[in-house]
């Protein structure tokens, strides 16, 4: 029996699948974001790691097996500082973090962003481990120097379940890693300023890597002392394990609190000349990456929304069926996070707008132009990563057939609904047994999956649709360059 545990960012899930993929028992607890003002978003390594005890505690008292293996995935990005016995140096700082925004445009400006792009194929955003290293450098050097690892959510909780020093090729793709050879490159660091801090960076663990439950660790998750770990990949890659996809130009959107795109690839094509934007990661496997779009704008913007409008979640799927699509003329750019946006462009300053709306707009209609305008930043980052094959669909938002249907119809092509909805912990514990020799056929998972097909003439609607949303964004991009502070 193999637990999976995803740590993520407001919710720490485990669950036990069988080999079919579907989840026998699971157990979850939310996790605390700080917001601290100055777009300064934080968390507690005690607080998320009792969660993690908590969840496997629940989850394993279900089951009269024996447990075979923990396997870990959670959170990318941020950074997650500790000494060498593994205890925080300071609260980890989120992926949602936007102190160091003013950098990141700095770096945008005079080209740093373009050149690192160049040299490693990682587009950064502030919540990226090259700024908030950069950043915390300049604020808080005494911080660094007293750390002994600058590190990832996942490989945080790895340490203090097992001792063990170590991050997973995946979480140090971003943005220092050379995917490829899967080794730092000196230039990044320089370029990014840190080399100095090049000692903080943990060597990536060989593929499959096994751990195990030291005595503090054992007694955290009430299991056998020497119970194996697995540390990774982290949430993207393990979800796209975790649908069943494996050939290349295969796709998966996770509908979430962001909007994460990935396409499955067998070589990392850097351009040097492109967009600095997306991530290369690497996966449990040497002969495939996710070629990543992980855009900011996802559920969290539909939720501030419904929440200004006096709104539920339950209120989505028939506004959703008020309003026909197009929006009666309403459109949007749904880019509201306070950190910008990070893909298929990096911009900072990015902010949401809302246009076509006269005294005869209704509730349905806004509604509407939202979850159509996220729909058509999926398809802007899959068209980026090279999306040509089959696509899956997951996350919360994944849950609203309606809305489902807006993005098959944007999309011009079937969504895939997979049969679990934990594929983040699906995916790790696929690499678990994986690493213990007992790899499961993720190609039944993915044909378990309900397909939801295009409606041809909204999609005909929807290209129209799209290209005004292409106009709209570019339009926007000179105001938020010409807006920005100083």
């Amino acid at each position: 029996m193999i637990i999976g545990v995803d740590v993520g960012t407001t919710v720490t899930k485990a669950a036990v699948f069988d080999r079919d993929g579907r989840a026998a028992a699971e157990a979850d607890e939310p996790t605390t974001l700080h917001r601290t003002g100055g777009a300064r978003v934080e968390q507690d390594l005690d607080e998320v790691l009792a969660t993690v005890s908590s969840v496997v505690r629940k989850v394993a008292a279900t089951q009269s097996e024996p447990v075979t293996a923990v396997a870990l995935t959670g959170q990318g990005d941020g950074l997650w500082l500790r000494d060498a016995d593994g205890r925080p140096t300071r609260r980890a700082v989120s992926w949602l973090d936007g102190r160091a925004g003013p950098l990141v445009r700095q770096w945008y400006d005079d080209g740093t962003m373009a050149r690192v792009h160049g040299l490693t194929g990682q587009g950064m955003f502030p919540g990226a481990h090259g700024p908030l290293l950069a950043a915390l450098d300049r604020e808080e050097p005494e911080t660094l120097g007293r750390s002994a690892v600058a590190g990832y959510c996942v490989d945080a909780i790895v340490q203090q379940l097992t001792g063990e020093i170590t991050v997973d090729a995946s979480d140090a793709s971003l943005p220092f890693l050379d995917v490829g050879t899967r080794t730092y490159n000196s230039d990044a660091l320089a370029q990014c300023g840190v080399s100095h801090r090049r000692g903080l960076l943990t060597e990536p663990a060989e593929p499959h890597r096994l751990f195990a439950l030291d005595g503090r660790g054992a007694g955290l998750l009430e299991l056998p002392e020497g119970t194996p770990v697995t540390g990774g990949p982290f949430d993207l890659p393990a979800c796209l394990l975790g649908s069943g996809l494996s050939e290349v130009g295969d796709g998966l959107l996770t509908v979430g609190t962001t909007l994460a795109c990935q396409v499955v690839a067998d070589r990392v094509s850097v351009e040097p000349d492109g967009e600095p934007a997306g991530m290369w990661l690497c996966t449990d496997r040497p002969d495939r990456f996710s070629r990543a779009m992980p855009a900011m704008v996802g559920t969290a913007g539909l939720d501030w929304l419904l929440d200004l409008l006096g709104l539920g979640i339950d209120d989505v799927e028939p506004l959703l069926e008020a309003s026909p699509p197009g929006a009666r003329g309403v459109s949007a750019l749904p880019f509201l996070a306070e950190s910008g946006e990070r893909a298929p462009f990096v911009d900072p300053w990015a902010r949401g707008q809302l246009t076509g709306v006269n005294l005869g707009t209704e509730r349905a209609d806004v509604v509407r132009a939202v979850c159509e305008s996220i729909a058509y930043a999926a398809r802007h980052c899959l068209e980026a990563a090279g999306l040509s094959g089959n696509l899956a669909v997951c996350g919360g938002g994944s849950r609203s057939r309606a809305w489902m249907q807006v993005f098959a119809d944007v999309l011009g092509r079937p969504v895939i609904l997979p049969s679990d909805d934990a594929i983040g912990v699906r995916g790790a514990t696929a690499a678990a047994w994986r690493a213990l020799g007992e790899a499961p056929d993720e190609a039944r998972w993915l044909a378990q999956g309900e397909r939801i097909p295009p409606r041809p003439e909204t999609s005909a609607r929807y290209a129209e649709g799209y290209a005004r949303y292409r106009a709209h964004l570019d339009s926007a991009r000179s105001l938020w360059a010409s807006d920005a502070p100083a």
